[in-house]
């Protein structure tokens, strides 16, 4: 095994690994909110902007790209869940927020639960948005009216609030982690990137929430 190697799958070089496809993840989030957020425009503008994103000719690999990606940050997160586990073998009596300057809280003690929550969303979001039936839009297809539908159903749009409530609980937490782990978070940058990452937390969530919660009452109108 190289040294290279032996770094990669390293405590250090898992870490590392972590905190870069996070930071990936992080700004594709931030990226795909701001071109769903157009929905609040309608459909028009909304169909617009999908179809120029869909028209994208490396779209495919950029897919491909992002899902080993994610998948990175799953498998490399459980194994060091399960190293930990196993160095630590008698769980706390009680996890609670630690104070300051501790970033230990609920959204760090339940990284683990909250990642995996999102991997089952993740799949059941894949399959309702680019492998369900789609409907015409001229020549090309018609997102608005798939949104639509999805929110209209309830306890769909209410799996998407609780999911994005989890989302913005992973993202609080995970962002300065990442920093942290890349060893950009030191010295006076601390607090900014502290209160970067969770503004941009909040953000992320809120905007996928207002989202859900615009097309269900939208869609229950129609």
């Amino acid at each position: 095994m190289s040294s290279r190697t032996r770094a990669l799958t390293s405590s250090v070089g898992g870490k590392l690994l972590i905190g870069a496809t996070g930071l990936g993840l992080f700004l594709y989030l931030v990226i795909h909110v701001s071109a769903n957020a157009t929905v609040f425009l309608g459909p028009e503008i909304f169909n617009g902007v999908a179809d120029v994103l869909e028209r994208i000719p490396l779209l495919p690999a950029i897919e491909i790209a992002l899902l080993l990606v994610f998948l990175l940050h799953v498998v490399k997160t459980i194994e060091m869940f399960l190293t930990n586990q196993q160095a630590r073998p008698v769980a706390y009596v009680k996890k609670k927020d630690a104070g300051a300057p501790s970033r230990k809280s609920l959204a760090s003690s339940t990284m683990i639960f909250s990642g995996l929550w999102l991997l089952v969303f993740i799949v059941i979001h894949v399959k309702a948005f680019k492998f369900s039936p789609t409907y015409a839009w001229g020549d090309a297809k018609d997102f608005y009216r798939l949104e639509m539908d999805n929110f209209r159903n309830p306890l769909v749009a209410g799996f998407y609030v609780l999911s994005m409530l989890v989302v913005g609980s992973h993202l609080w937490h995970g962002a300065s982690s990442a920093f942290q782990s890349l060893g950009v978070d030191h010295g006076g940058w601390t607090p900014r990137l502290l209160a970067a990452g969770r503004t941009l937390a909040v953000l992320i969530a809120g905007a996928f929430i207002a989202i859900t919660l615009w097309a269900y009452f939208v869609a229950s109108q129609a």
